[in-house]
């Protein structure tokens, strides 16, 4: 097959691809691209002083009991009387109002009812949408629920101890909700009792910190001794987050994380079906929530024993969670626990000095090998400009020229293809429907010429595996957010709005995509013309059918699509140009 119309078949397959994809995330079907959740197949044990949160109705895991009478579950009637862990929906009916807890990064919203997370805005990161608010992590309005709960269970049948709906006053202790000016940490300390426990809980946050250091101390203010378990979870709907494209989808849901197993994704669907699989048991890890750019994370203490858990709450609603045994506690005896709750951009940096493989949930999929590398990279080239922008640009350029020699190698086919494109014609012309002798007349010119057909793809099939990490390097990184490079591209994570939308199809008409659309019709001219005038044509339609998907692009991965073709368009130029002469000269 001619190099042309294999190039023109990959392409033309490519964009099929795309288009269904983008159809099949519009049905809410899991895409064809990028990272997919992992399957780990689940631990047996299980931990001592109280049993899996379940939700009445479907467990989340095989090796899970379907209810626990000491764990509070969802609003639903009918489930209530055998599974006790309150709901979302009935702790807002008892809701006052919240304590806020800040620093120069963070605000939370507690509220006393259980001490749960109710708000978290990152006062760094602005709302891509309205432009005119800072990001929630946390929330809870209607058909968004995003909450980070604790408490305590295993009481004797017939008590309750502290969980995430339990009243809890506030002890004033000399702490400051707010970040002192001398930058002493801002801190609040509830109490609740219930059950024959005491529950203090000491929540602290330091400046620049993005991790609410979490200090619990409980006391057994009863007559016997308790075995009590503290639960860590986080609880979201599976809407994805505001903001998103059709054209492009990144992963949103569940993960955990433990040494052994190491980092795991829990599809939403998976737990309505009852079929999530993940590690269950171990002395280390963490589990999380993660959507594009950003966290949200429990960290108990290491060499705690704890069991990971995922439940279905509600309709559309989801916990992922850890237990830790607390072992028993005497009466007049205390025990303290401290974890750590994270709520903060995907900063690689930042995530990995906080815990082992938390970096993790930067998620680059099956390529995260070569993708890290060239984050690395354009982390140096931002350190040395400063500008996210033109360290794209000069990443690019990088790249394109180590692959120099397989890019020259291809350019050099191509230009021969060139060169021998009107015999082609002729031989179309001379043997018409003849497919037979037409090929064997084809593959005797490119013998005599020294061609091989293939020549000009192998070298661009060895580079694709880079470049789709480099565009999951440029659409994952939080970086980009906000980031400007110059002009009207204020912000490289957003598609280019110079020109505005089209009225009724809300599509942004930008520079860089119809500038991206021009190179690739350059590069169209300077590859060899199909000989068959159908392909010819469509050849000539694929830089509009680009431009359009691009249209709905952040504006870094347009940018480095548009660097790249600029490139390559010179390189091909002068290495077409320098045959041609060779030619002429012999």
């Amino acid at each position: 097959m001619p190099t042309q119309r294999l190039i023109l078949w990959i392409i033309f397959s490519m964009s099929l691809l795309f288009l269904w994809d983008a159809w099949q995330r519009h049905q809410g079907q899991p895409t064809l691209f990028g990272p997919q959740p992992q399957k780990a197949e689940p631990a047996s044990a299980s931990l001592g002083g109280g049993a899996l949160p379940a939700n009445g109705t479907a467990p989340a895991r095989s090796a899970a009991p379907a209810t626990d009478p000491s764990i509070p579950t969802g609003p639903a009637p009918a489930v209530a009387a055998a599974a006790q862990i309150p709901g979302v929906a009935e702790a807002a009916s008892t809701r006052t109002d919240p304590i806020r807890l800040s620093n120069d990064v963070l605000a939370l919203d507690i509220d006393p009812m259980g001490g749960q997370i109710r708000r978290g805005e990152l006062l760094r990161h602005r709302d891509t949408i309205t432009r005119n608010s800072n990001v929630l992590l946390f929330d809870q309005r209607p058909n968004s629920t995003y909450l980070a709960q604790s408490g305590l269970i295993g009481a004797p049948d017939g008590q309750t101890f502290p969980n995430h709906r339990s009243p809890m006053r506030v002890a004033e202790a000399g702490l400051q909700r707010e970040l002192g000016a001398s930058g002493e940490a801002a801190g609040v300390k509830l109490v609740s009792d219930s059950g024959g426990i005491r529950f203090e809980r000491t929540l602290r946050l330091a400046r620049g910190s993005y991790v609410l250091e979490v200090s619990d101390r409980i006391t057994n203010t009863g007559g016997q001794t308790v075995s009590p378990v503290l639960y860590l979870q986080l609880t979201r709907d599976s809407n994805p987050p505001p903001g998103g494209s059709d054209f492009y989808s990144t992963y949103v849901g569940p993960v955990i994380y433990t040494d052994k197993e190491k980092f795991q994704k829990v599809d939403f669907a998976d737990i309505e079906k009852g079929k999530a699989k993940h590690p269950t048991t171990a002395s280390d890890g963490w589990l999380g929530i993660i959507q594009h750019y950003f966290v949200s994370a429990w960290i108990p203490s290491d060499k705690l024993a704890r069991e990971y858990y995922t439940r279905k709450v509600d309709t559309k609603l989801y916990s992922v969670g850890a237990k830790v045994g607390l072992g028993e506690i005497a009466p007049g005896a205390s025990t303290a626990v401290s974890s750590r709750l994270l709520a903060g951009p995907q900063d690689q940096r930042m995530l990995e000095e906080i815990a082992p493989g938390l970096e993790l949930a930067v998620d680059y999929g099956f390529l995260t090998v070569i993708a890290k590398p060239i984050f690395w990279l354009l982390e140096k080239l931002h350190g040395m400009i400063g500008n996210w922008g033109w360290a794209i640009v000069l990443l690019t350029i990088v790249i394109k020229t180590i692959f120099y020699p397989l890019q020259a190698a291809s350019y050099r086919s191509m230009a021969r293809m060139k060169a021998v494109t009107p015999r082609l014609v002729a031989l179309r012309e001379r043997y018409g429907e003849d497919r037979v002798r037409l090929n064997q007349a084809m593959m005797e010119l490119y013998k005599t010429e020294k061609i091989n057909p293939l020549g000009g793809c192998l070298p661009i099939v060895v580079q694709i595996p880079v470049f789709i990490a480099l565009y999951w390097v440029l659409l994952s990184s939080v970086e980009m957010r906000d980031a400007p490079w110059i002009g009207w591209i204020q912000d490289l994570a957003a598609p280019d709005t110079l020109f505005g939308t089209i009225p009724g199809l809300d599509m942004p008409v930008g520079l860089l995509p119809i500038l991206m659309a021009v190179t690739m019709f350059i590069q169209t001219k300077l590859n060899p013309t199909p000989p068959d005038p159908v392909q010819a044509k469509l050849m000539m339609f694929m830089p509009l059918i680009f431009s359009v998907m691009f249209f709905f692009f952040p504006s870094g991965l347009v940018l480095y699509w548009l660097v790249n073709n600029i490139y390559s368009i010179i390189q091909q130029w002068l290495i077409t140009r320098s045959i041609e002469g060779a030619k002429r000269a012999g």
